[in-house]
């Protein structure tokens, strides 16, 4: 199991955009479908899905938040991997602009000669690239942070954060904007991935005028193996006590985090109704509670 998952949330269309998305990328199934009743967005579907052997959750917990491109998926098409990569990627992209419209054309571009960045029909976004088979190898997906309005300029010190708070980090490439792209600021981040927890990340900046920012419709789910681990990372990412509840915190950033217990959908299985009920009334998850 991954440790850390990306998670979206829908209004009620997590199961139906789950089945879409792994009809669309190789090496992908439905890894479990549950239900929360009772809660206070009524019952909720939880779906668990793996795209390209990368693990996801979705929910549909009613209209609360909007998905956007702040927080988007990078894939990574390599002809040295991947026999005719480019023919593929065209075909995902051909598939993900069903109802959805580009926010970059797939086209050639300086840093790729083939890319395109896709916001589907559900509102999450995408972005496919051909990668330099000369280049050092990247995983197939990777979740992709874009820092604008106030936290653009932010996504030097953000990833720095992050590689300080979870183990098995290192930084990849860094590139910067040079002078002479307004309105984005010489220096900052144009392009940096990063490893936490053996998994690899994206940021970028962007002074582009944008209206949306990171909220909770996409969260980045951490998986624990107990309490401690629960507790530390509460510790270091949880900055915004008023949006603490249920496992979800904020980071100073901006960004959506759960943390939760690897077992979670055990615990919740052993009895829905009562296991709910306590989950619901807590913000930090509390494995003794489940006992």
């Amino acid at each position: 199991m991954q440790k850390i998952v990306p998670h979206l949330w829908f209004d009620k269309e997590a199961v139906e955009a789950a089945e879409w998305y792994t009809s669309i990328f190789d090496d992908s199934k439905i890894l479990f479908k549950n239900q929360i009743k009772n809660t206070p967005s009524g019952d909720c579907d939880i779906v668990g899905f793996q795209l390209r052997g990368y693990e996801f959750q979705a929910i549909s917990a009613g209209p609360y938040f909007k998905l956007n491109p702040s927080i988007s998926i990078m894939v990574n098409f390599d002809p040295s991997q991947e026999p005719n990569a480019r023919e593929r990627m065209s075909e995902i992209w051909k598939r993900l602009m069903e109802g959805g419209k580009a926010l970059m054309p797939l086209d050639q571009y300086p840093f790729s000669e083939w890319y395109g960045w896709v916001q589907d029909k559900y509102g999450f976004s995408w972005q496919l690239i051909l990668t330099d088979p000369k280049g050092e190898e990247r995983p197939r997906m990777m979740p992709s942070m874009l820092f604008v309005g106030d936290v653009c300029g932010k996504a030097e010190e953000a990833s720095d954060f992050y590689l300080s708070v979870f183990k098995d980090a290192k930084r990849g490439a860094m590139a910067r904007y040079p002078a002479g792209m307004e309105p984005d600021k010489a220096g900052t981040v144009m392009f940096t991935d990063f490893m936490l927890e053996g998994q690899w990340f994206v940021a970028m900046d962007s002074a582009h005028q944008h209206e949306f920012g990171f909220n909770e419709a996409v969260s980045l789910m951490v998986c624990c193996n107990d309490q401690a681990e629960i507790d530390a990372y509460w510790e270091k990412l949880s900055a915004v006590p008023e949006s603490e509840q249920c496992g979800w915190v904020k980071d100073a950033y901006g960004v959506s985090w759960q943390i939760v217990p690897k077992n979670m959908g055990e615990l919740m299985a052993k009895n829905p109704e009562v296991n709910t009920a306590k989950m619901l009334k807590m913000k930090k998850i509390m494995l003794s509670e489940f006992e």
